[in-house]
Order: C-alpha cells, then structure tokens, then sequence
C-alpha cells in the first residue's frame, strides 16, 4: 500500500530539495529534469487517480486558445482531462504545485499568477509534434511542468519527451516518461515534442502563467 502522507516542506530552504533545484536549474539553464522526484505519495495517489479515471473523462486533445482551437491528429494524437480539484489526488497535486509557485515567486522573483494542468494520456502510436507552449511575446505561459506517471517504463516502449535547446537544435535531450519524473523548463524558450508511444503512456502537463488581463478581459480566467 503506497503511503499517501505527503512532506510538504522536504524541500525548505534550509534543507535544498526539489524546488530548490528547480529553480537552480531554471536560472541557469532554463529547463530542470529530475527522474523520481515527485514525492512518493503524491506519485501514489495520482497514480490511483489515473488507474481509476474513466474514458469518458477524457477528450481528444486540440492545438491552438479559444477561438483557434482545432483538432488536428497531424501534429498531435492524444487525450487530455483538465485538474479541477474534484479529488483528493488533484487537490494534493494543486497544492504541490500551489507550493512551488510560491517558492519559484520567492527565488526567482518570476511573477507567477496561476496554474493550469491537466493529465494527459498516449495510447500506442500516439504523438505530439516539435512545438513550443508560448510564442514571444505572449506574456501568457511562462513555465511549464510535465510529471510522469508511469511505473516500469521499459527503453523499448520509446514516448520519450524531447527537449530542443533552441530553433536550430535537431538533436534534443531525450526523457524518459519514468514514474514520478519532473521535468520544468521556460514554456517560451524550449521546442519539444512527444515521440510515438509503444505503449499506453501517462502524465500531467501544466503551466505557471502571468495575470495578463487586459482591457477588462481576464486572462488567466478566476
């Protein structure tokens, strides 16, 4: 039985944790990759989260924002659940992320305003094409977060995440979707893409963004 007890301050800054390297990483690099990080109990719950979800509640994932939302299976094949906060487990999970908002704030001055996530399933042949999840500018997505939750991930069940340095970048940094993987990196400054799975493959993906409200329209939504 997986404990469920989650240890909120492991990663305090009197004792550098996970956040602590997070950031670290963010400063100096831009992008932070930390295999079986997520505490285990977070990991645990999630995971009983995902193994208990039914298909209806998920739907096919889209490209674009609002008016330019699109299906299109050429640059992305996979289905997506939106984190409400209607469980235990996404509760526990906005909270971790609720907790390293607050910490990246501190550190790193960054002006964080809200979060956005949801879990994400590829099932076999699934993919997501070299992408990036803000464009220049935007003023909208500043740092995004991939967690994964995938015990006993095997090399030849392929699905990794790419991570390309920059536009010119053709090689990457491959990652492994191995359970409770962490992967943070700036949303506007790093290409990426999903490699076509082998297998049924699952995770988070999610967004620290700015308040960019303007002219009386809300932007993140309350």
């Amino acid at each position: 039985m997986v404990n469920n007890n989650i240890n909120h301050h492991e990663y305090d800054e009197g004792n550098p944790g996970l956040f602590a390297r997070i950031a670290d990483d963010i400063q100096e690099k831009g992008f932070s990759i930390n295999p079986f990080a997520l505490p285990l109990g977070l990991s645990g719950s999630l995971l009983d989260r995902i193994n208990t979800m039914g298909d209806d509640e998920f739907v096919h994932a889209r490209i674009g924002r609002e008016q330019l939302l699109m299906k299109n299976q050429f640059v992305r094949k996979n289905e997506i659940c939106w984190i409400t906060g209607e469980t235990n487990a996404d509760r526990d999970w906005l909270q971790w992320t609720g907790e390293m908002q607050t910490f990246l704030n501190r550190r790193l001055l960054l002006g964080l305003f809200s979060f956005e996530s949801h879990y994400s399933h590829y099932a076999e042949g699934d993919f997501y094409k070299r992408h990036v999840d803000a464009h220049k500018g935007d003023a909208n997505r500043v740092l995004s977060i991939v967690v994964y939750l995938n015990p006993e991930w095997l090399p030849e069940s392929a699905g990794e995440l790419v991570i390309y340095k920059n536009d010119s970048d053709q090689e990457g940094i491959k990652v492994t979707p191995g359970f409770g993987t962490v992967v943070v990196f700036l949303s506007e400054d790093f290409p990426h893409e999903v490699i076509a799975t082998k297998r049924d493959r699952y995770a988070i993906a999610g967004w620290f963004r700015l308040n960019s409200s303007v002219l009386g329209r809300i932007d993140p939504p309350i």
